[in-house]
């Protein structure tokens, strides 16, 4: 069996890197709470919605998710907390996949913490700037998740779920804090339901493509289908209103909820397995 197609195996024996990429990780996601105590405002700063103006609140643009959304921020970091343990034990030293996956994981943690601390200190374009480096490095995470395979179950939750919700949030994410941005901006534009649907049709195509491309991955999906229900909690009862943008938050929802199922359905007439956070 060859190293991709199983995770578990020693490539070779521990390095002076695996080591290195061990603490690295533990220090990025130490500095990934921390900054998320500074961005939240634990420490006597201003708390997230409240910052730049109250820009990134729920009612800071027509593609904001209702404020009880940013609670799979506490998943992600459990899940975070969690892995940073399981890794740094001896027998994952000198794992393949997390040679290949360790270093990635590592730089989102950072990523997310420079978001928190943008947002709590510096302005909304530059908060567009790091969360779409966060964006970028989750792609690549979860791109070389699917590349080396895992063979356990362990690896599915604490690696393939864990980078998965996090690419799925950071994807909404990401449109909700460019909305913010251009919103507080003044950028008037006409039409701003038509605006908004076109932006979720982008989400849909992006959420439908994760799956097909990921081989039937849920995690990515799941993530993004919470946000989209809280946005369109938010668009149906909150403001600013807008019935057109929140009808389309639900269907596109339903939409990347179902295409993991419809992928793993057609793998499973093909001999596949289920399975697949």
């Amino acid at each position: 069996m060859t190293a991709t197609a199983s995770s578990s195996r020693l490539a070779t024996g521990p390095r002076p890197a695996d080591l290195g990429r061990q603490i690295a990780v533990i220090a990025a996601t130490c500095f990934m709470l921390i900054a998320a105590a500074v961005g939240t405002g634990a420490f006597g700063g201003t708390s997230v919605q409240d910052l730049q103006g109250g820009a990134l609140d729920s009612d800071g643009s027509f593609l904001a998710p209702a404020r009880p959304a940013f609670g799979i921020w506490s998943v992600i970091y459990v899940l975070l907390i969690v892995y940073t343990v399981w890794q740094a034990l001896p027998s994952q030293r000198a794992n393949v996949r997390q040679r290949a996956i360790g270093w990635w994981i590592a730089l989102t943690a950072v990523l997310n913490g420079v978001w928190l601390v943008t947002a709590q200190f510096a302005n909304l374009p530059l908060t567009v700037l790091a969360i779409f480096a966060l964006l970028v490095a989750l792609a690549i995470t979860f791109q070389r998740t699917v590349v080396v395979r895992r063979d356990r179950v362990v690896d599915a939750i604490l690696i393939d779920a864990t980078t998965g919700l996090h690419l799925g949030w950071v994807t909404l994410a990401s449109v909700a804090n460019t909305a913010a941005w251009l919103t507080q901006a003044g950028l008037d534009v006409e039409m701003p339901d038509l605006w908004g649907i076109a932006v979720l049709v982008v989400v849909a195509a992006i959420g439908i493509a994760i799956p097909v491309r990921s081989g039937g991955r849920f995690a990515p999906g799941l993530a993004i289908a919470w946000g989209l229900v809280w946005l369109a909690v938010g668009r149906l009862t909150g403001e600013p209103a807008s019935a057109p943008i929140g009808i389309t938050a639900i269907i596109v929802a339903v939409l990347v909820l179902v295409a993991p199922i419809a992928v793993n359905a057609v793998r499973s007439r093909r001999g596949g397995r289920w399975f697949t956070p």
